[in-house]
């Protein structure tokens, strides 16, 4: 016969087996879901289209970003939406940018008049550039929006729109998605639907604090 003491063992272990399975099979379907936004492109009218930021040096998109801006440029001429809006601030000790660098690259390289560009200059963080997007657009009465950044953000950038009171769909740029990227994504968005988007955001801050 099994010592009585060791039956609240056995059931604590079932129940940390159980619970370490669900949480496999819980990342197992997001890492999935995540895939296959990566490789779906949603681009249809809408009021405009929304560029994520990302690095650009001394006022130069980098080819990340220059790659997400070919693409936005590629749906406005298409007539998507009559409106482009370029996100991202600065980094410290920086002159430009990454939306001031996103707009005069838009005008150089496609000819798109200035009036059909709108800036989102403050955001430090996905998050945080899609909110400061959203207060704008949604005072202008913009809510439908297509969404534009490299394809293993295509899930979570949705989401976070949705969460913002945003109608987003998503066109991801040309490119793959490396599985570290996208093993990443899949924790980010993981956790960011059980919590929050923003909490995720704060929670990053107070890691990286």
């Amino acid at each position: 016969m099994s010592s009585p003491g060791r039956r609240p063992l056995r059931v604590g272990l079932r129940a940390l087996a159980v619970l370490l399975a669900v949480v496999v099979l819980y990342l197992a379907v997001t890492f999935v879901q995540v895939l296959q936004a990566s490789r779906r492109d949603e681009a249809r009218p809408a009021q405009a289209i929304v560029v994520l930021g990302a690095a650009q040096y001394d006022g130069v998109p980098s080819p990340v970003l220059a790659n997400r801006l070919d693409h936005a440029a590629g749906l406005f001429a298409e007539g998507i939406a009559p409106l482009i809006v370029v996100t991202g601030g600065r980094q410290e000790g920086d002159r430009f940018t990454e939306a001031a660098a996103g707009a005069n690259y838009l005008s150089s390289v496609h000819g798109i008049s200035g009036e059909a560009i709108e800036r989102e200059t403050t955001g430090a963080s996905t998050w945080e550039s899609l909110a400061s997007a959203a207060q704008f657009l949604r005072a202008d009465g913009i809510t439908e929006v297509v969404l534009v950044s490299d394809p293993y953000h295509a899930m979570r950038i949705a989401g976070i729109a949705r969460e913002l009171g945003l109608h987003p769909v998503v066109s991801p740029a040309d490119g793959s998605s490396s599985v570290a990227h996208l093993a990443e994504e899949t924790v980010a968005v993981a956790i960011g639907r059980i919590i929050g988007y923003d909490r995720l955001v704060r929670l990053d801050e107070r890691v990286e604090g």
